[in-house]
């Protein structure tokens, strides 16, 4: 791992936070990845941490990039409070065309806040429901999403929110968009 990148130091309430969010018990998450129950619980209460190899495994299962769990070194004395533009926790992509980027400092709050950049003609092909709330803001660009049937186009300036209601969404425009996400209870 280079000098410049580390595991994030909220790892274990991270873990925790998206093990609940998926309605995982501890049993079930260690059971997954071939571990002890008392492992995965003191890898949670950061007693413990991982090798890369078992990050990668917790990272699949909990169907998050293993990118989700490093960062790059924060400052003195901005870790947990400040995220430089250029130092956010790249989520990864669940979609073709879609970047993802933690705006939160870590999962440690009851809501994460992300940005997310939609490629040009990209979408979402099958619906999506989150047992979440979520506000969205379009920060750039043009953007349809159908929620429950319903549909709306949307462009910079337009919110929306989600109470776990089925989604999909699509960019059909030649532009990317962007939009900013607080969603709770974190799910990445």
């Amino acid at each position: 791992m280079p000098d410049s990148i580390r595991i994030v130091p909220s790892l274990g309430v991270d873990i925790r936070s998206l093990r609940k969010s998926r309605k995982m018990t501890l049993v079930q998450l260690a059971g997954a990845l071939g571990r002890s129950v008392g492992w995965l619980s003191q890898v949670e209460r950061n007693k413990s941490q991982p090798s890369i190899n078992d990050l990668g495994r917790i990272a699949t299962v909990l169907d998050v990039s293993l990118t989700s769990f490093l960062r790059p070194i924060a400052q003195d004395g901005e870790e947990g409070t400040v995220v430089r533009a250029g130092k956010r926790r790249p989520i990864g992509s669940r979609t073709d065309g879609m970047f993802e980027e933690l705006l939160s400092p870590d999962l440690t709050d009851d809501f994460e806040v992300l940005i997310s950049t939609f490629a040009p003609h990209s979408r979402l092909t099958e619906p999506l429901t989150r047992p979440t709330q979520e506000v969205c803001y379009l920060t750039k660009g043009r953007f349809h999403i159908s929620v429950d049937g319903d549909k709306f186009v949307l462009a910079a300036g337009d919110s929306f929110r989600l109470r776990g209601q089925q989604f999909q969404w699509a960019n059909p425009y030649d532009e990317p968009c962007e939009i900013i996400w607080v969603i709770s209870p974190p799910v990445y």
